[in-house]
């Protein structure tokens, strides 16, 4: 009977042993399964941690590049927009240029403009622009005497070419007008009308020298008038 409650209480003891040994293992395993899961955790937060690090590294990239992009482009808009009004300004100054010698050949291929005045008998012995200028000294008041001077005047200036330019000083026409722009006085054909040359050679004679003699007097003194 003794022997039955010893062996009963043996068991009981192993039982309780077995079931204070499950216990432990099923907490053991369930405080694994705790650790487990908030490594898990732990490592899923880090890992979104860097991803997040990377994507704003990423974005920051992104930005920089389309500012350097930005830049560019507007550098490149720049350039382009100064070489447009470089290429304007060469076009202008070159329509202006070939405006301009298109006038000078146009008023070139014009030819003088033909004289439609009296010609004095006194005055016939001459031809072209001298036998205007003969013409015009009468009608400005010198006398027939006075036209010898004024030849070899103007002879000496232009050779009576109603064209003649002196390219280093800008002088122009038979009186070699300096500009020849002061002329437009005397008609706004100055520039093709040989008796518009002589009318305003011949006012600037009067009133600088009194008459052609005296303007050829000065030119053989000191090489002008």
């Amino acid at each position: 009977m003794n022997r039955l409650r010893t062996t009963g209480a043996r068991v009981a003891s192993v039982a309780l042993l077995l079931a204070g040994l499950v216990g432990g293992v099923q907490v053991a395993r369930h405080q694994d399964a705790k650790l487990v899961a908030a490594e898990s955790a732990a490592a899923t937060e880090q890992l979104l941690a860097q991803r997040e690090t990377q994507h704003a590294a990423a974005r920051a990239a992104r930005a920089e590049a389309e500012a350097d992009a930005a830049v560019k482009a507007q550098g490149v808009a720049k350039t382009a927009a100064t070489g447009a009004r470089a290429l304007d300004k060469a076009q202008a100054k070159a329509v202006a240029v070939a405006k301009a010698e298109a006038k000078r050949k146009a008023e070139e291929a014009a030819g003088p403009v033909p004289f439609d005045g009296p010609i004095p008998s006194s005055c016939n012995e001459f031809s072209g622009s001298r036998k205007i200028g003969c013409a015009l000294t009468l009608t400005a008041g010198f006398g027939i005497a006075e036209f010898p001077c004024l030849n070899e005047l103007w002879d000496h200036e232009s050779g009576w070419n109603y064209k003649a330019e002196n390219r280093s000083s800008g002088a122009y026409g038979i009186p070699q007008s300096l500009p020849g722009s002061k002329m437009a006085s005397a008609g706004a054909d100055w520039k093709t009308n040989p008796a518009t040359q002589i009318k305003w050679g011949l006012g600037y004679i009067k009133g600088r020298y009194k008459t052609p003699c005296g303007a050829w007097n000065n030119f053989q003194q000191n090489g002008n008038y």
